[in-house]
């Protein structure tokens, strides 16, 4: 993952998610994508 990637994932999920940036700054790409694409489905399901 890039690390442009990683910043804006990080971001959506801050701004969507239950979660402060700075706890997701310590994860690992593989727990921040986790995150990122469950709190983008749900994202999803509720806009629809």
């Amino acid at each position: 993952m890039i690390r442009e990637e990683r910043r804006n994932m990080i971001d959506f999920i801050a701004k969507i998610g239950d979660f402060h940036k700075q706890e997701l700054l310590y994860m690992t790409d593989a727990e921040v994508e986790h995150i990122y694409n469950r709190t983008y489905y749900l994202f999803q399901e509720a806009v629809e």
